[in-house]
């Protein structure tokens, strides 16, 4: 049986029309059974938006808040125990949630906001890589995890959607954990079904309404997309998703090539059955990708040296940089990879080649957007 995917235009974020079309793609995927099976009399829901860090309600960075809203309108008909919550990669998530408007919106429907920092440590039978977990404990005790997450542009996944979301799950001084483990696509990309599986994520509601593409997750360029994605594959959003961009193959990305060698889940048009609009339809032309990384291009065996010549490396953008620190402060191999030394007056950062695992936190987390992906000479070629 195929999956089924709603694939939705929404030209903005009015809540009415938000709303309604939710409740469009809800009747496609089965109407009120649909809902019903999805969400079990009184079931422990907890929303899981995408909060990368506290940004302006609006900001194409993190999940809008009027998309909360409109779903929060809707899954109130099933449930009274709604909770909602995020752990952002630097900073308090209270702070997140407050400053993008979901504090205020979620406590209109009596949704209860929840920190992630209280975390549970658990084992995952059956793991395809990682068994051993610290995850927030109301993604693991909630009955259905519902993922809000956004379509964006990101330094080491090239893409963040419905699989890489709940990233957001792990406590955040544990994700620079997991990254300095995980220093490679293959096994990130792993490692985050592994995470999907052990919280059990049920739904996800894709909001590409306003993208991001170029330097993203944070610092990319706002892209109109006016695109909606439901359904409860998490591969077959990402993959739908990944083809309005430019990812037609879905091996392409890496959580959907692991997805596909690990049999998690469906990635394949053949296997997926688009209700709604034609893919054809909601596609843009020329959105700014993210560079590959070498080893993600078939190249694994060869010589570190040339990879490292070859791969793609984070690249300051020294008139940006405001010497916070930030970028030291988030990686997750300091001091082996970044340096503070004065250039032209400014204490900013110099990054070791050699060392750096490509993990990008400190591109993703830059408050001022002062580092981008760059990509060298050769690698340009294999691009």
């Amino acid at each position: 049986m195929k999956e089924k995917i709603a694939l939705l235009k929404c030209t903005s974020y009015k809540l009415e029309l938000v709303e309604r079309t939710l409740r469009e793609g809800f009747e496609l995927l089965g109407g009120e059974p649909f809902i019903r099976k999805l969400i079990p009399l009184n079931a422990k829901v907890l929303l899981k938006p995408n909060l990368l860090m506290a940004e302006e309600a609006g900001s194409p960075v993190i999940t809008h808040y009027i998309v909360f809203e409109a779903l929060l309108r809707i899954i109130s008909d099933y449930t009274e125990n709604i909770t909602f919550g995020d752990s952002p990669g630097f900073g308090s998530s209270y702070k997140a949630a407050q400053k993008a408007r979901l504090i205020e919106v979620g406590s209109k429907y009596g949704a209860i906001f929840v920190d992630f920092n209280d975390n549970i440590n658990l084992e995952l039978e059956d793991a395809i890589l990682c068994k051993n977990w610290d995850i927030a404990r109301a993604a693991y005790e909630s009955d259905v995890l519902i993922s809000l997450p956004k379509l964006k542009t990101h330094g080491m996944m090239y893409y963040t959607g419905a699989v890489k979301n709940q990233f957001g799950c792990v406590p955040g001084t544990r994700k620079a954990v997991w990254h300095a483990r995980m220093n490679n696509l293959e096994n990130f990309a792993k490692m985050l079904l592994d995470l999907n599986t052990l919280v059990d994520t049920k739904f996800a509601v894709l909001d590409g309404i306003m993208a991001m593409e170029g330097n993203g997750p944070r610092n990319g360029t706002p892209r109109k997309m006016d695109t909606i994605i439901m359904g409860e594959s998490l591969t077959a959003i990402d993959a739908v998703a990944g083809s309005l961009i430019g990812y037609e193959d879905p091996l392409e990305l890496p959580q959907l090539k692991a997805a596909y060698e690990s049999n998690w889940g469906t990635v394949f048009f053949d296997e997926i059955e688009i209700l709604g609009e034609k893919r054809e339809s909601l596609k843009v032309e020329d959105f700014k990708l993210i560079a590959k990384k070498l080893e993600y291009l078939g190249t694994e065996g060869s010589h570190k040296f040339m990879r490292r010549f070859l791969a793609p490396y984070p690249k300051l953008i020294l008139e940006k940089c405001i010497s916070c620190n930030r970028c030291y402060e988030v990686c997750p191999e300091k001091p082996d990879v970044i340096t503070m030394t004065n250039q032209k007056g400014k204490n900013a950062p110099e990054f070791n080649k050699k060392t750096c695992i490509r993990c990008f936190c400190c591109q993703e987390l830059c408050p001022e957007g002062a580092i981008e992906v760059a990509q060298t000479r050769l690698g340009k070629i294999f691009n």
